[in-house]
């Protein structure tokens, strides 16, 4: 590697780590601004995530309303709705401020391969909450409403006493983000296998000898994350087995990339050689 393809990085750690406060202190400013911002929205933000389940409500014919069952839940529910959509709206300035700080000690092909997963990452969390959000929460929504339909007690002959809904706002906001998130975190696997792969420490091949595996796990992550109904959690395994496809179609690529560079460079040496 040439001494010019290295930025300038041999500033003592004192200016290292005052380049760190700097930074951080940056991001916590822009966090508290969104923080503020997302403190004044935090009721249109919920009402977008109320949608799905009205929906089911509506679809039963039943009223779509909830309930505050403590006196201080609907200021923690504000609260928690400002701290996720502050985060959402301040993370490219975060995430730009910690590029600044780790940047100038990687080569510069290292920036060209670690600045895409960078931007991946946001973006592929955004698919895995549209996709739980618009797919999934309508499917788990239906169903944990059907058990209204079941009977709890009888008294006399032809006596029963039927379940209606009545959720809280802070129960709700739980559930859903827990989904949410989940599917976002779920979306991450081509953008975590790719970044491993780009890095030497697993390889197209293993993930190939290892597919019956993974689709044992993606079942079992799909029955955990969504309601116990076959569709939901086949919908689920539809979504994230591609995404292991595509991860293992793009090491191959940066297989073939660095194998084509290691030959032209003459250090490429085969494994049937090497043995």
């Amino acid at each position: 590697m040439k001494a010019e393809e290295i930025d300038d990085s041999s500033a003592p750690l004192i200016e290292h780590l005052a380049e760190l406060r700097t930074r951080i202190l940056y991001a916590l400013a822009v966090f508290v601004v969104c923080f503020v911002l997302g403190y004044l929205i935090w009721k249109p933000v919920f009402n977008f995530l109320s949608h799905p389940m009205c929906d089911a409500l509506i679809a039963r014919g039943q009223e779509c309303q909830l309930i505050l069952v403590k006196m201080q839940e609907g200021f923690f529910v504000a609260i928690r709705i400002a701290m996720l959509a502050g985060f959402a709206m301040a993370f490219p300035i975060i995430a730009y401020q910690m590029w600044r700080f780790v940047a100038p000690g990687l080569y510069r092909s290292e920036k060209g391969a670690f600045l895409p997963f960078i931007i991946a990452s946001p973006v592929m969390f955004g698919v895995g909450f549209a996709f739980a959000y618009y797919i999934i929460l309508p499917f788990a929504f239906a169903f944990f409403l059907s058990f209204q339909d079941g009977i709890i007690g009888s008294g006399a002959a032809g006596d029963v006493a039927g379940v209606e809904f009545q959720g809280s706002i802070e129960a709700y906001l739980s559930l859903t983000m827990s989904f949410v998130f989940a599917f976002g975190l779920c979306f991450q696997l081509p953008v975590l296998l790719t970044l491993m792969g780009r890095a030497g420490l697993i390889s197209s091949k293993g993930l190939k000898s290892t597919r019956k595996y993974a689709v044992v796990l993606i079942l079992l992550v799909a029955a955990v994350v969504t309601p116990p109904d076959a569709v939901s959690q086949f919908i689920l395994f539809c979504a994230i087995y591609p995404l292991y496809e595509i991860s293992i179609l793009l090491i191959a690529r940066f297989e073939r990339d660095r194998e084509a560079q290691a030959r032209a460079d003459g250090t490429w040496v085969d494994d049937e050689e090497e043995a």
